[in-house]
């Protein structure tokens, strides 16, 4: 994608010299700069505010973060963040999160930090999410001409001189700062009998049938159409016999239950209904996947199912900031959730702590859980493209099912995967995905309804 037509046209008009960097294309401005090979010291960035006098374009240092006190201190108004959809009125030919600093050519006002004017080189974005903008200090001058200034970020450490924290760091603090949610004892039970060869089909319809609302779930799913049995099934164990089979019961059943450790709202894109059935899609995808590509099935079904637990541990423990990450999901879904969850909490306390994403928060939950490996990595990795590892096939399975959900509108978040790379990576055709996508039409009916059964 080029320079934002209107930058270009402003720095041209005004005779302001600039170098285009190009990048891989990136989701979020944070991916470029990590894969940029620059030194994130040499970028600035642009965070807009609003109120009820308009929008304010706050410069600053990519490590910094805006103290949205001192900038009430200066300018005398109070900001808020804008929104996705208010930023995309504004800023109509940027790409999410590629905002330029040069508020001018978008007839915006320029706050700038004390630290910006004086700097020898900067770089910035341009609104493209593949070029960046290289300016020097008479240009950046000329950019930010009639722009008021000020000092306006945090005192303290910047973030590059924070040790960024590793996972068992992450971990660590989230068990010790805040009351993490224990595995459900029906899940843990559940989850222990699955781990036992020696467990028969009875002990596991008995263990079911103690909790008579997972009971009438279990047979609510078996007398689904998805398995078209011509016969009546009246209890759990008749469910699993003739039905289901053992490990499909024992892993929905560990789903519904631990699904209770999580108070979170129904409504919305990442409310409980739509994360009922964007699992249990995934869940069926990853399923046939594991057909073709010679991996445990039931497994995979797993993985699939459980990927996304950390946006309820996120919902859970932060329920105001899960309300703002709801809304700003809903006013645009093609942004990646990478980039709302940053721009939710990329700021205060919970900074670093959340910076990892709702996958990795996840993978730590499961991972606490007790639950197998493949399922804690296919949660804490399947927002990380190109991933190569332990258990890599069952995290790409879940990004390829995440890719061909997209396509029908179902998931947290709709920007375009690369489907082609994620097949060859599986080591499918095209006409694999095609198949996949005529069984997905053939039972989406099937698994709506059983979605809405699950969450009612």
């Amino acid at each position: 994608m080029p320079i934002a037509p209107r930058l270009e046209r402003f720095l041209a008009l005004n005779g302001i010299a600039f170098r285009e960097l190009k990048t891989a294309p990136a989701s979020g401005f944070d991916e470029v700069v990590t894969g940029s090979g620059l030194s994130s010291d040499r970028f600035i960035r642009a965070s807009v505010l609003i109120d009820i006098n308009g929008p304010l374009l706050v410069v600053h240092r990519y490590n910094t973060s805006i103290d949205p006190e001192l900038v009430t201190r200066v300018t005398g108004r109070r900001l808020q963040p804008l929104t996705v959809r208010q930023a995309a009125r504004l800023f109509p030919d940027c790409n999410p999160d590629f905002i330029p600093p040069v508020g001018a050519c978008y007839d915006v006002p320029v706050l700038t930090d004390d630290d910006v004017p004086g700097r020898s080189k900067v770089v910035m974005a341009c609104g493209a999410d593949d070029v960046l903008l290289e300016m020097d200090r008479a240009a950046l001058a000329r950019a930010f001409a009639g722009s008021a200034s000020g000092h306006v970020v945090s005192h303290g450490q910047s973030n590059s001189e924070r040790k960024a924290l590793t996972l068992e760091e992450v971990a660590d603090q989230l068990q010790r700062l805040y009351r993490l949610p224990p595995m459900p004892a029906l899940a843990l039970r559940v989850l222990r009998i699955t781990t036992d060869p020696g467990v028969s089909v009875r002990e596991l319809a008995e263990l079911i049938e103690f909790d008579p609302s997972m009971t009438a779930q279990v047979i609510r799913y078996a007398r689904s159409s998805l398995f078209n049995y011509p016969g009546q099934i009246n209890s759990v164990q008749e469910a699993v016999t003739r039905v289901l089979g053992f490990d499909r019961v024992a892993h929905i059943a560990l789903g519904i239950a631990s699904l209770r450790a999580f108070e979170v709202p129904r409504k919305g894109m990442l409310g409980m209904d739509e994360f009922w059935r964007h699992s249990l899609y995934c869940a069926f995808v990853c399923q046939r996947l594991a057909v073709s590509c010679g991996e445990d099935k039931a497994l995979a079904y797993l993985c699939g199912l459980l990927h996304n637990f950390g946006l309820l541990l996120i919902g859970h423990l932060f329920p105001a900031e899960f309300e703002q990450l709801n809304q700003l999901r809903e006013a645009d879904p093609e942004v990646s959730m990478v980039s709302l969850e940053r721009q939710v909490f990329g700021a205060g306390d919970r900074q670093q702590l959340l910076a990892v994403g709702h996958g990795a928060i996840g993978g730590i939950l499961h991972r606490l859980w007790q639950l197998p490996a493949p399922v804690i990595k296919a949660a804490g990795m399947h927002q990380h493209p190109g991933y190569h590892g332990e258990h890599d096939q069952y995290v790409l399975m879940v990004q390829l099912a995440n890719g061909l959900l997209k396509e029908r509108r179902i998931g947290d978040e709709f920007n375009p995967d690369d489907l082609d790379a994620l097949a060859i990576a599986l080591g499918l055709e095209n006409h694999d995905l095609d198949r996949l996508r005529e069984e997905v039409e053939e039972v989406s009916a099937d698994l709506d309804a059983l979605a809405r059964s699950l969450s009612s």
